[in-house]
């Protein structure tokens, strides 16, 4: 394939530096690739592709287990590139890495019943046959707040279905970029298969837009907010380019007034505070029935405040700083309006003193429609209360956003709780537990919350060629 020559005009000498969130000191410094660059990167990638999509299932199954193990063996230096680079507590870390390990057993085991070709008679002896193919170069566009697990969910299916990968990561977590980067070398694919390249956040949209552009670049993965999913979205569009977006989520947490009230709250304290709130999955609304609203109120509260937050290195600690200054300015900005909306702010909205970009364990009770926590995602450690009079309100509540990723509902009958996850717009729903994503289970959202589905068989046909084939004989 010949690729046309584009003419960008480069800035002069950038520089990505990366910070610890937790003290505000540099890390390291990267260059921030030219347009010229990036392209020989992709023409690399593209000529292993071509002899990667020629390996067989098995063949490239030898590859993803030895990933795997690779993983595993090096799993506490990459937790603690995690934890220095976005901030995240450091036995959490060191589950994603874990996590990214399992994903990549799971298409090493699966990929092959994935991609069976499947057969069907026709008429007059006819035999059809779907097969799925490769289709090229995956471009992934890949957020700071699980810095493996968000690559890896996208890019093991790809290379597993023959694909070769572009990862364009978040500046913040560069470094966690190219050990993932080294990590697919160091398992013997193909040196350039999967390559990472290195943009700053002012070049966005000029270089992403390049990329996509570029003719062998057949699909976009995107995970990120849902101004970025239309950008891309009317990007890859423009150029006819398959893509999946994972966008925002304001999840709701819909508790019953038949739940068991103090699990129901253990676990949904968990699911707020989980990467320090930093998760498109976390939840993010508390829906609660009249009956036991004051009751969960008073229990969430105590727990929130019994909540340590601190150094992401201190295994004690279960809320870390937030991954960026402009991050921890905006959550703040969107607790502060609505408090002066009426909400009621029960404990935390305060950013404290010192280093580090902390925003401590908060509760907003009272909330209603036209507060903007009522329905907006927010990022960060936020808890949300409202109040519902009955079921029928409650679902009406949880739907009431643009978004619709995850969501849950407690309760102690579970006919009751099916019968409310049925009317729920999201891509999922998890009764008496918090949302997670799971190998093994389609993932993704609705509304504002994106489209296409990542993991399980629907994850690996993301980004394949559905070839039907019709012949006559055996």
């Amino acid at each position: 394939m010949l690729f046309p020559v584009s003419i960008i005009i480069e800035p002069f000498y950038i520089m990505i530096i990366t910070v610890n969130p937790a003290t505000e000191e540099p890390i390291a410094e990267y260059h921030s690739m030219t347009s010229g660059e990036i392209r020989e990167v992709i023409t690399l990638s593209y000529w292993d592709y071509i002899s990667w999509k020629e390996f067989s299932i098995s063949e490239r199954s030898v590859f993803m287990k030895r990933l795997a193990r690779i993983l595993r063996l090096e799993k506490n230096q990459h937790a603690a590139l995690i934890s220095r680079e976005m901030g995240k507590p450091i036995s959490q870390a060191a589950a994603e890495v874990e996590k990214s390990a399992w994903v990549c057993d799971f298409y090493a085991d699966n990929a092959a019943s994935f991609l069976k070709p499947e057969e069907s008679y026709l008429e007059g002896g006819v035999r059809g046959v779907v097969k799925f193919e490769p289709i090229g170069l995956v471009l992934g566009i890949m957020p700071w707040n699980f810095p493996f697990w968000q690559v890896f969910r996208f890019a093991v299916p790809a290379i597993m279905a023959g694909n070769g990968v572009i990862l364009k990561h978040s500046p913040n977590v560069t470094g966690s970029a190219i050990a993932i980067e080294q990590l697919f070398r160091d398992a013997g694919f193909p040196a350039h298969l999967y390559s990472a390249v290195h943009i700053d956040l002012e070049d966005v949209d000029i270089l992403t837009g390049f990329i996509i552009d570029h003719p062998a670049i057949q699909g976009v993965s995107l995970t990120g907010s849902t101004a970025a999913g239309r950008a891309v979205a009317a990007k890859s569009g423009k150029a006819l380019k398959t893509s999946v977006l994972e966008l925002g989520g304001s999840d709701p947490y819909i508790i019953l007034d038949d739940a068991d009230i103090p699990q129901a709250v253990d676990t949904c304290a968990a699911a707020r505070l989980l990467n320090s709130g930093q998760s498109c999955i976390a939840a993010k609304r508390f829906i609660v029935h009249a009956h036991v609203f004051k009751q969960f109120e008073l229990l969430l509260l105590q727990r929130m405040q019994s909540t340590v937050m601190g150094d992401p290195f201190d295994p004690a600690v279960e809320v870390g700083p937030l991954a960026r200054h402009d991050l921890r300015e905006q959550l703040h900005c969107q607790v502060t309006r609505s408090v002066a909306e009426g909400a009621r702010l029960l404990c935390g909205g305060k950013i404290p003193e010192g280093k580090g970009f902390f925003y401590p364990p908060t509760v907003l009770s009272g909330v209603h429609k036209w507060m903007e926590v009522y329905s907006e995602e927010t990022f960060g450690p936020v808890a949300t209360l409202i109040e519902a009079k009955d079921d029928r309100e409650a679902v009406l509540i949880a739907n009431d956003t643009p978004y619709g990723l995850g969501s849950a509902v407690f309760s102690g009958n579970t006919e009751r709780a099916l019968a409310i996850a049925d009317q729920l717009e999201a891509g999922c729903c998890f009764i008496n537990s918090m949302v997670k994503s799971d190998p093994r289970l389609p993932f993704g959202g609705v509304k504002q919350s994106g489209y296409g589905r990542e993991l399980s068989s629907y994850g690996i046909h993301a980004f394949v060629n559905i070839k039907s084939l019709c012949f006559k004989g055996k």
